[in-house]
């Protein structure tokens, strides 16, 4: 269990979800904060952003992945929000009540935004390795939620011992980094494997598809943390479009989830609202013809019909072979008082 701003976050409770607004606002504070404002309308949790500082981040020539139109740090130069407005996003969060997440990229980005009192860091898979910044970071003394996509087990236990070994509060998203993925390559099935593996931390799931269905399933597996990339409009180029949703795919999300998690008992009972139906649906034994009184009862002559507030017909072989205590007319419900052994 970690607690995040208040919001106890674990097995037990409801799944925090996170609207990740990732760069879909294209750099604009005005897109930014109408993206928490959907998030919160949505339902969500809590709305992520990132803080880059590409200087501190990375070279400027590194390899690109297919996602990106241009070189990565060119296009952070141009659309990376700045830590005032980061600041002014926080603030807006906190009047509306919805969760302010912020990622940072570099141990410099999360000494800034240690500066707004974030609840929370978010770590991205890229960073999940490098236990140097996370060792650096951990000591700010914030929980912290960490994603593992890209890695191998031996490289998420690394993480993990180095964490917990430092009573850091933590969190790990199993996570596929395609953009977007092929639903071959999500296994969903090591969100369990990670609950054993790593008992001390909350298992939660990244989710990277372009529609909701995976993160469904999750919750049915036990996660206990949901991360979803939004975007107000899915013409918005960049390079997290084809992994994003809109927010009213958020909400259905959120209410899906809510739907999901209500319907995860274990109790297996014949319930208030069943009765009701159980009473006519099930089936009661029946005569398929007149039986004259002294009569013995033979299979042929009864047989089950609805509804079932008679004599069950699973006990139709304790019928069979008794004696009609009494006239019983054809297509009649039958009685214990109607038959005699």
């Amino acid at each position: 269990m970690i607690t995040i701003q208040g919001r106890e976050v674990g097995y037990g409770c409801p799944t925090f979800i996170i609207a990740e607004a990732c760069d879909n606002h294209m750099g604009s504070l005005d897109t930014a904060i109408e993206m928490a404002r959907q998030a919160k309308l949505a339902g969500a949790d809590a709305v992520k952003f990132q803080h880059h500082l590409p200087d501190e981040e990375m070279l400027p020539d590194i390899p690109m992945s297919d996602n990106f139109d241009e070189p990565l740090y060119e296009f952070l130069k141009k659309y990376a929000l700045t830590l005032e407005q980061h600041k002014a996003i926080k603030e807006f969060c906190d009047q509306i009540g919805i969760i302010y997440i912020c990622t940072p990229f570099s141990w410099a980005a999360a000494s800034e935004l240690d500066t707004l009192n974030v609840p929370v860091f978010k770590i991205g898979s890229g960073e999940m390795t490098d236990i140097p910044s996370l060792v650096r970071i951990s000591g700010l003394g914030k929980p912290m939620i960490v994603s593992t996509g890209m890695a191998t087990i031996d490289e998420i236990k690394r993480t993990y011992d180095a964490l917990i070994f430092r009573d850091t509060p933590l969190a790990m998203l199993s996570c596929v980094s395609e953009y977007p993925p092929v639903y071959e390559d999500v296994n969903l099935r090591v969100i369990t494997e990670m609950a054993r593996l790593f008992p001390e931390a909350v298992i939660g799931h990244s989710d990277h598809t372009p529609d909701i269905y995976t993160c469904f399933a999750a919750v049915t597996l036990g996660a206990a943390i949901l991360e979803k990339h939004v975007i107000l409009d899915k013409r918005t180029p960049g390079p997290d479009q084809s992994v994003s949703i809109d927010f009213g795919e958020l909400a259905s999300l959120v209410d899906g989830v809510r739907k999901i998690e209500a319907a995860l008992g274990s109790e297996k009972k014949v319930h208030e609202r069943e009765q009701q139906i159980r009473d006519w649906a099930f089936r009661s034994i029946v005569t398929t013809q007149a039986i004259k009184k002294g009569e013995t009862i033979s299979q042929d002559m009864i047989w089950s019909k609805r509804p079932g507030t008679g004599i069950p017909s699973w006990k139709m072989d304790e019928i069979v072979g008794q004696t009609a205590a009494r006239d019983i007319p054809q297509n009649a419900l039958l009685s214990w008082d109607d038959c005699t052994k």
